[in-house]
């Protein structure tokens, strides 16, 4: 192996005594794999190829410990046969030379999922600032049951094979939620001042090292900043620090922003915000405890920029969640020189909106999420070699090419853009969507190692198909935009919808308007609002219009509050919502008249300079039924089958390219 480009990040670090190959930690990522609190051979088999990959370090999702931990998809510590299952996870993971780290936690308060949690303790009797759950405040005597529970868990996991836990004290949960002064609001010993409310924390460090033998990894994973008035912001989180450090008895430390409130989105950045956002912070807040090392955390993706952070000295290790649910093998093509085909996080958090939903998590850009083949994988060769032809070189096009012609069968694939990713090219050069290019360059790069031979800047044709004399046709060309039902025929001439818009203003970037854009909304999808900050970048003013009664219903949470956050704080941005475009509205005089779908009440807007709309898709599908009158064997896929998202047109497409 090279390693030559990144000599920090593959250096080894030893901690509590134990040696830890390089400066990779997989972050702790929930799956949602187990069930009955089983220990799931998809969750084992999900660390031991991450492991593989080359990972110095896991932190598991976290585990069920307390008696009160009856949530169904958290791997539980004490059921019958549990023992036997977490030696064998130890096992899966620390016979490739990777620690394995279970994670401790408990929401508290905090609840991310639809509706309240039922079931919540927390230091005080106050309502979650995100859901509202309303939790029982915590007797001294439940406090002393968790701790006790905790240190057994700690045992059994050492007696199992794990070289250690993490104390998750970050994200709003229940650690979290004793340090804050905003949620913690007892009068005993456990609350008042910065000494009570550091002492649950502390009581847990203790048991935990006097319950273990002194090689047992302690990682601490604390608040910089939670985003709640009155809470924990990154004085106070230096003060917490250095308190805990007079105890010692931890071996690393890592730091989150935001919590279960309105800053949720700061704890899973997305492309909206810069990168490595948090680095400079968290080393400042983490130098009151000087001699503990400090893991970096949050949109790191590229092994350059981790190897720039270690080299800056701002952190010791780098902790990756999402980019090595992406790519398992991360770490291994970063060490061989093979940075170029590590597949990217597109830090769209898709992962995040899965599991939050109550399904096992999923990955935009990893179709082999968890299998067996995983890492590194490439096609195992077909038995018989066919000629096949794809007309699109979008998400979709791309995956089924490159693993057909991976799996040894001549493709060609027709592109009619001159660049490839379609209609996710376009995406990726709005606001925030930069990361979405990472999906179509690894399928470029692949296509061309497979040998497939692309064409781009082709419309192909039915000729241009049967001259390739295929045996098989895969019709990958995407979806158009349906005309808004009830819309004047007579506004076809001059209102476009969003992608021509868009399109438009990006091909003219130094173009900026004195009037107002107005945007109907029926889409309620991640591109629709990338290309809306772009209106509200090149407009005057910008009004949303949509009939649901949010906007960016079909985004996850978290990245819908940046949404909402970033749409919100534009002065110029207006939304109106539960409204429709009136077909009445007087668009030749620079009026469009909003009409509300519940009672009809209507809000006129004027200075109109743009009406464009994002909504529903029908398939670009015209050429299957004249390919299949020539006799041809056609498959649609992504859009072109249904539209839907860049999840589906990857594992589509993969799953297509698989089955050729």
């Amino acid at each position: 192996m090279s390693g030559s480009e990144y000599p920090l990040l593959l250096e080894p670090i030893t901690l509590a005594g134990r040696a830890v190959r390089n400066r990779v930690a997989h972050a702790s990522m929930s799956t949602r794999y187990s069930r009955n609190q089983e220990i799931a051979p998809r969750l084992v088999r999900y660390h031991a190829n991450r492991a593989a990959g080359g990972a110095g370090l896991i932190v598991t999702e976290p585990l069920a410990v307390l008696p009160w931990h009856d949530q169904s998809h958290r791997p539980a510590l004490f059921k019958p046969n549990a023992r036997d299952a977490l030696a064998r996870w130890a096992d899966a993971v620390e016979s490739q030379d990777c620690r394995l780290l279970g994670q401790f936690q408990d929401s508290g308060r905090g609840h991310r999922e639809a509706g309240r949690s039922q079931q919540a303790w927390a230091p005080s009797a106050l309502p979650d600032d995100l859901s509202w759950t309303m939790p029982r405040e915590m007797p001294r005597h439940r406090i002393h049951e968790a701790i006790e529970h905790f240190g057994k868990g700690a045992r059994r996991l050492e007696e199992a094979g794990f070289s250690g836990v993490e104390l998750s004290a970050g994200h709003g949960h229940l650690f979290h939620q004793f340090l804050s002064p905003a949620a913690n609001r007892r009068d005993d010993e456990y609350g008042g001042d910065l000494e009570g409310r550091t002492r649950f924390l502390r009581e847990l460090i203790e048991i935990i090292t006097s319950s273990c033998k002194d090689n047992f990894i302690l990682g601490l994973k604390l608040p910089g900043t939670d985003g709640i008035p009155g809470g924990i912001d990154h004085p106070e989180s230096a003060r917490i620090t250095a308190r805990l450090a007079k105890v010692g008895g931890f071996h690393y430390l890592v730091y989150c922003d935001g919590s279960h409130s309105n800053a949720l989105e700061a704890h899973i950045p997305d492309m909206s915000h810069p990168r490595a956002p948090y680095v400079e912070r968290h080393a400042a807040v983490a130098a009151s405890a000087p001699d503990v090392p400090l893991m970096a955390l949050g949109l790191i993706t590229d092994p350059a920029e981790a190897e720039g952070i270690l080299a800056s000295g701002k952190a010791q290790m780098v902790a990756l969640g999402r980019p090595l649910v992406t790519d398992a093998a991360w770490v291994k093509k970063a060490a061989q020189g093979r940075q170029s085909e590590i597949r990217y996080c597109v830090s769209c958090n898709t992962c995040w909106a899965t599991i939050v939903e109550r399904k096992p998590i999923l990955c935009d850009n990893n179709p082999r999420l968890s299998k067996a083949d995983e890492v590194d994988y490439w096609p195992r060769l077909a038995g018989r070699k066919r000629r096949v032809v794809v007309a699109g070189a979008g998400p979709a096009g791309l995956e089924a090419g490159w693993v057909a012609a991976a799996r040894g069968h001549e493709v060609t694939v027709f592109g009619a853009s001159e660049r490839p990713g379609g209609k996710a090219y376009l995406h990726a050069r709005l606001p925030g969507g930069e990361n979405v290019s990472s999906v179509y360059d690894y399928q470029e790069m692949a296509a061309a190692k497979a040998g497939a031979t692309v064409h781009l800047g082709v419309r192909a044709g039915i000729g241009d198909m049967l001259h390739c004399e295929p045996d098989v046709v895969v019709l990958a060309g995407g979806a158009t935009m349906l005309w808004p039902c009830g819309w004047p025929e007579e506004w076809r001439g001059f209102v476009f919808d969003i992608r021509v818009v868009s399109q438009e203003m990006l091909d003219r970037p130094e173009e900026s308007i004195d009037g107002t854009a107005v945007l109907w909304d029926q889409d309620h999808t991640l591109a629709t609002y990338a290309a809306a900050e772009l209106l509200a970048e090149r407009f005057s003013r910008l009004v949303i219009a949509t009939p649901r009664e949010r906007l960016a219903s079909d985004v996850g949470l978290a990245t819908r509050q940046g949404i909402y956050r970033r749409l919100y704080g534009m002065p110029n941005v207006e939304v109106v919502l539960l409204s429709g475009i009136h077909a009445d509205s007087a668009l030749d005089e620079g009026r469009v008249s909003c009409r509300n779908v519940l009672n009809d009440s209507l809000l006129e807007i004027g200075d109109l300079a743009l009406l464009t709309w994002s909504g529903s898709r029908a398939p670009n599908d015209e050429l299957a039924a004249p390919l299949r009158a020539e006799g041809m064997e056609v498959v649609c896929v992504g859009d072109c089958d249904m539209p839907r998202t860049l999840l589906a047109a990857t594992s589509d497409g993969h799953a297509l390219g698989r089955s050729l």
